[in-house]
């Protein structure tokens, strides 16, 4: 069993997440296991390549003995990591020795990928079958636009207006899941605080919140959350661009093909007799999720913020035009450019919604226009601070849910849990001469089990 409650905070923490026994089973695909080797710290994937061809079981002791001493705390990281996915489990020996080995499945998947080079997930059709299949720039920019309708229904329901088109039916329960909009009827619907701080995130971090709920209400709609997991993970090594025969798919699989459409993941064409889908640059995006260090990609700029507070954003997207709208105050609009500017009272508007300083910050640094990202800072210090100045007015105290640690046995443990915390990004405030330290509440559980670890390792002899 893990010893560290995960949080599903990217593709691979839901992976870990399953029970045991479908765990197993996502691991009968070789495609499965390759990525999720590539989403291992390099340790731990040093550790798989190690034991790949080992049948018997290793001793706890002996894999201690391959880092540094002062590597102890990758080393114990890269095997929870490793038992968290299933990849190693425990084996109990006569003399009560720790030992592990690799699981059976996963060995044997990874083993076959690695001599063979593994087959493609499957072949795509000939261009004589499937006509025309659109470029990779007509591919990029139907994703987009299938991705920007789906935040613009979001958007419709931040105004009090009514919005102009039928809302899908499908996308509201997965907002609603997520906790970015209330529903009480069709016309009461509500974007939630949480919603509108969603709308300023890059893509990625947008498309991830949205497949994780995709993936958990997958039980409810009679998919098995397994299965489509590994369905999404197998997209990610199809080629983008290549028209893919829909009924070499599963039935689950087929279905989930439909609801990717809506997303923008794959766009769904029409023949004479035959039907396919053509994966998109989304899915590749849904991929580099495996890993919370991985890269962003992010669309090329497009706002130009001056030191008067003026706006200019040149775009023609309707969405782009409605997330500005949220915390500035546009004036005119011409066929690619609007034009605008921020002031105390819309961007205090925007922080009674939820949205922080920061976070607009944010926004217009990722999407400044080119020829400003190039000076540092790209948005001028004087707007920057003012916007924050705005919000230490309008909320003078800000509360963060913490915990306090103190009394730790030995400097030893105090310095590895320090460590440990300032890995999560959670560590608040430590004080090293009383040995005390505060982490952010929601990671206690974390924090909790790793001390327990901690003050049950026996001290080693020098």
């Amino acid at each position: 069993m893990p010893r560290v409650r995960v949080v599903s905070r990217n593709f691979i923490d839901m992976v870990a997440n399953l029970p045991a026994a479908k765990l197993d089973r996502l691991y009968d695909g070789h495609w499965t296991c390759q990525a999720v080797f590539r989403s291992l710290p390099p340790l731990a994937k040093l550790y798989v390549l190690r034991l790949l061809y080992i049948e018997a079981a290793i001793p706890s002791k002996l894999m201690q003995e391959w880092v540094l001493p002062d590597s102890s705390l990758k080393h114990r990281v890269a095997v929870d990591r490793m038992e968290q996915l299933r990849i190693i489990v425990q084996v109990s020996e006569r003399k009560k020795e720790l030992s592990y080995r690799l699981n059976s499945k996963f060995q044997q998947q990874l083993r076959q990928a690695l001599t063979t080079g593994g087959a493609p997930p499957r072949q795509s059709m000939s261009s004589s079958i499937a006509v025309r299949v659109p470029t990779l720039v007509e591919l990029d920019s139907y994703a987009m636009k299938q991705w920007e309708t789906v935040l613009l229904q979001l958007v419709s329901l931040a105004s009090l207006e009514t919005p102009s088109e039928p809302l899908n039916p499908f996308i509201m329960q997965i907002f609603e899941r997520a906790g970015l909009l209330t529903i009480k009827g069709v016309e009461a619907s509500r974007i939630t605080d949480a919603g509108f701080q969603f709308l300023l995130m890059d893509t990625s971090s947008q498309l991830w919140q949205i497949i994780r709920e995709y993936i958990s209400a997958a039980e409810g709609r009679g998919m098995d959350s397994a299965d489509l997991i590994g369905f999404l993970l197998e997209l990610g090594f199809h080629v983008v661009g290549e028209p893919y025969n829909v009924n070499t798919l599963k039935p689950m699989e087929q279905q989930a093909v439909e609801e990717l459409a809506v997303l923008g993941l794959v766009k769904l064409q029409q023949g004479m007799r035959d039907h396919w889908f053509i994966p998109t640059k989304l899915v590749v995006n849904l991929a580099t999720s495996l890993s919370e260090t991985s890269s962003r990609q992010t669309a090329e700029g497009f706002i130009v913020v001056e030191t008067n507070f003026r706006i200019y954003a040149y775009t023609s997207s309707k969405l782009q035009i409605e997330i500005l709208r949220l915390f500035g105050r546009l004036e005119y609009q011409l066929p690619n450019l609007v034009v605008g500017s921020l002031t105390k009272e819309s961007v205090n508007a925007a922080f009674a919604s939820g949205i922080t300083a920061e976070q607009v910050i944010s926004f217009l640094q990722q999407h400044a226009h080119p020829h400003v990202k190039q000076r540092i800072p790209s948005v001028p210090e004087t707007v920057s601070d003012q916007i924050r100045l705005w919000e230490s007015d309008s909320n003078r105290v800000q509360y963060t849910s913490a915990c306090l640690y103190d009394d730790f046995p030995s400097m030893d443990v105090f310095e590895s849990v320090c460590a440990y915390s300032r890995d999560l990004s959670g560590l608040l405030w430590q004080d090293s001469s009383g040995k005390r330290l505060v982490v952010r509440g929601d990671l206690h559980e974390d924090v909790r089990n790793f001390i327990r670890r901690q003050s049950n390792v026996p001290s080693q002899k020098k």
